[in-house]
């Protein structure tokens, strides 16, 4: 493996695991803020119990992200900022008010249901907008004149590719959050709640199947080299959807914690993790070697071999220290009964 390869593969392995991570925050604060007006639920209280100490954890990795691609890829990192620069500030923009707003929300009682109703909302915006990145680097809607590179703010909001990618980071965010969330009220023994969870998640997990066919089907016509290179990673989304029917089956089965219950909602977020590891394999694979069509290739932006070797010595270093550290505070935050049986006052 080439030295632009591992680093994309590094890239690559931050921007999943924040994919995953921030659409179960981010879904959590939407569910928090539907359920909030049924006490008797518990569903906002178990939502909340989730969020609130997540939310702090999945924004190291969006830090990651930005540090690796400016290390990693300096010579893309112009163009990217170019591009990216109004879809970026907006992120950011709505990244800061939510942050700022879950903080308040603790200290700030008497406002709480408007904190949470901003909570909820943005915690939709930020995954579309931020899965706008993906159809920008497909070449289609960047126009180069005169050497500097433009986004083309008009081609990419009439487009149906757009849209599609759109819909899919929407119903993904509502699907993998429920899911964890009737996960986690099924831990917490909150059986109205986990009864909840199950039902909104297989409700929107077909709309999220749909809305991945949509992205195929607009992708053949507006980024053709793309779709080629998806098809002849065909096994990857084959075993995709394979997961996805494990998953949906997985919430129909027997319960082997308890009596008479119904759903396995651990093997089905597994199935459904592993699912999109396999759509983002196939995506990942055939987007190489471009960072953006046609202008900007893994290696034509790569920094220098010397530098890489220094920076990946310290990622490892890093991660070595980290990540014991992240497998702590999850055993902690899934498993300590005191916190998960913890009932508000």
């Amino acid at each position: 493996m080439t030295d632009e390869l591992i680093a994309i593969s590094i890239l690559w392995g931050f921007i999943f695991i924040y994919a995953v991570m921030a659409t179960m925050d981010f879904g959590a604060g939407f569910w928090s803020m539907v359920y909030m007006n049924r006490p008797q639920t518990k569903a906002t209280k178990i939502a909340n119990r989730y969020l609130s100490p997540t939310w702090e954890v999945t924004n190291v990795f969006i830090v990651a992200i930005v540090v690796a691609l400016v290390s990693f890829f300096p010579g893309a990192t112009f163009m990217l900022g170019t591009i990216l620069l109004i879809p970026g500030s907006i992120i950011l923009l709505l990244l800061t008010i939510r942050s700022a707003f879950l903080v308040f929300s603790h200290v700030a009682p008497k406002y709480e249901k408007v904190l949470v109703y901003i909570s909820g909302i943005s915690g939709l915006l930020i995954p579309a907008f931020l899965i706008s990145v993906l159809p920008i680097t497909h070449g289609s809607f960047v126009e180069t004149v005169n050497g500097v590179s433009h986004l083309r703010l008009d081609r990419l909001f009439t487009s149906p590719h757009e849209y599609a990618f759109i819909a899919f980071a929407i119903t993904s965010t509502l699907f993998l959050s429920s899911l964890l969330l009737a996960d986690y009220s099924n831990e917490a023994n909150e059986t109205e709640a986990y009864a909840i969870y199950r039902r909104d998640a297989l409700i929107i997990g077909p709309f999220a199947l749909l809305s991945s066919i949509l992205i195929m089907i607009t992708m053949r016509s507006e980024a053709r080299w793309l779709y080629d290179g998806m098809i002849a990673y065909w096994p990857w989304l084959a075993a995709s959807v394979a997961l996805f029917l494990v998953a949906g089956l997985a919430l129909f089965l027997p319960s082997w914690k308890k009596k008479n219950g119904r759903g396995m909602p651990r093997l089905a977020v597994v199935a459904i993790v592993l699912q999109y590891f396999c759509a983002s394999y196939a995506y990942g694979k055939a987007h190489l070697p471009y960072m953006i069509y046609p202008d900007i290739t893994i290696e034509s932006g790569f920094t220098h071999p010397n530098t890489f070797r220094a920076l990946f010595v310290t990622y490892i270093v890093g991660f070595a220290i980290l990540f014991p550290g992240f497998i702590y505070f999850w055993r902690l935050f899934m498993k300590d009964r005191r916190y998960l049986a913890n009932d508000e006052k």
